[in-house]
């Protein structure tokens, strides 16, 4: 019996030591830290502002972990230089919470993961890795025999002390190099995916479906919108505005083409008036350098010099009276004399469309030549194609043309029926 139990004893022993060397030995870490330690101290000093960063940056726990394996250098710019001198950009950038990694790298790259006193600051390397696995470099300025770290100076070394840790003083904040390409490239805007505005969706009033955005003009295509559009208000509203150098879409420079035919127009002789007005009326000729920039086209009728020359007083006396009449003699296509001669002669009488809107200039066909206008006040064609350079046509004509009112047709009631009376022949006469 009592062998038996020996033997079981020493069975239980066995086995116990077994588990015991199978088992993995763990050393225990104390997470929490006592009140003699830096990370307090740094609560209680003149470095709040950066412990509220800490904070914020949810960096506690890691701090604590750091503290607890080894001893840490904390490079800590006083409060002054945190409120005053941080520009105002970066402490809102630092504090949105989508760049919370930005604000942790910049927080660890102010601690070393050892201990660096003043007294051991020359017999260092220069280089010393941080918490955020960047590089700073220490030095001591040589004339005024101050340590520095990176650019930024030790204004109070050794400024706390403590058994896991020690606080320099620095004059102002250390930025890393990866934080500040952040910061840039938000401010640039390149991390920016920005929303092109658009209109609310149409629907379609027959399907009761969204309509479908219109396509993507290429560049160089004709405008989408009329010519009307593009224009500004009347000369007596506002003045026409000048055009930038080349056009929005540097496809032709308007303004040129404009002058060019001017000068073609003094070149050619017999048409100094028109020339004239073009030239005085500065809007005219700068909206329609606009027009030609935009990559609209224009046909100019341009009356000649005995023509303009029996233009009466009363004609030009009104407010706005010469640009009314140069706007009715300006189509917003690209006529010739042979597209001109051709439409007339195919379709007998054609309208031309103006930019003194809503009046549109007729032309029909009249011995072998193009007339335009209506009875006595009709011109035609007399000088062709005097400037042709694909965007710009001017065409000369021996008169000055005007719109005609048209007055609202008087409805004509229908006559009574006339009743044709026939004697009867009465019987017996």
């Amino acid at each position: 019996m009592a062998s038996c139990y020996g033997v079981s004893k020493l069975l239980l022993i066995l086995l116990t030591t077994s588990i015991a060397t199978a088992l993995p030995v763990t050393k225990a870490v104390s997470g929490q830290i006592n009140s003699n330690s830096v990370l307090v101290a740094l609560l209680d000093s003149h470095y709040t502002e950066l412990a509220e960063l800490v904070e914020k940056a949810l960096l506690l726990q890691t701090l604590e972990e750091a503290v607890g394996r080894h001893n840490i250098t904390i490079f800590a710019p006083r409060n002054d230089a945190l409120e005053r001198n941080l520009d105002p950009l970066f402490k809102s950038f630092l504090l949105e919470p989508r760049n919370l990694k930005s604000l942790q790298t910049l927080l660890m790259f102010h601690i070393l993961p050892r201990r660096v006193s003043s007294p051991q600051w020359p017999s260092l390397s220069h280089h010393h890795r941080t918490l955020s696995n960047d590089h700073v470099h220490l030095t001591v300025d040589a004339p005024t025999l101050r340590l520095k770290v990176d650019s930024a100076d030790i204004i109070r070394p050794d400024d706390v002390i403590r058994p896991d840790g020690i606080i320099h003083g620095i004059e102002r904040l250390l930025i890393p190099r990866s934080v500040q390409e952040d910061f840039n490239s938000r401010r640039s805007l390149r991390s920016i995916s920005a929303v092109l505005p658009e209109g609310a969706p149409e629907v379609d009033p027959r399907t009761n479906r969204l309509k479908k955005p219109p396509p993507p003009v290429p560049a160089g295509a004709p405008p989408v919108l009329p010519i009307y559009s593009a224009m500004s208000p009347g000369p007596s509203l506002a003045p026409a505005p000048a055009p930038g150098p080349g056009g929005p879409r540097h496809h032709f420079n308007g303004e040129a083409q404009v002058k060019d035919f001017i000068h073609t127009l003094l070149h050619y002789g017999g048409y100094n008036e028109m020339a004239d007005i073009l030239v005085n009326l500065t809007s005219l000729a700068t909206e329609m350098g606009r027009l030609v920039s935009e990559g609209y086209v224009l046909t100019v009728l341009a009356p000649n010099d005995e023509a303009m020359a029996k233009l009466t007083t009363d004609q030009l006396s009104e407010p706005g009276a010469p640009e009314q009449i140069v706007y009715y003699h300006i189509i917003p296509e690209y006529q010739t004399e042979e597209s001109m001669y051709n439409a007339v002669r195919r379709f007998g009488k054609v309208k031309y469309d103006s930019l003194r809107f809503p009046h549109k200039v007729l032309a029909q066909e009249a011995d072998g030549s193009v007339k335009f206008g209506h009875g006595e006040g009709s011109a035609y064609l007399f000088d062709p194609d005097i400037y042709t350079d694909g965007r710009i046509s001017v065409q000369g004509i021996d008169g000055v043309l005007f719109p005609v009112e048209e007055t609202p047709a008087t409805e004509i009631k229908p006559a009574a029926p006339v009743f044709k009376k026939v004697a009867k022949s009465r019987r017996g006469k």
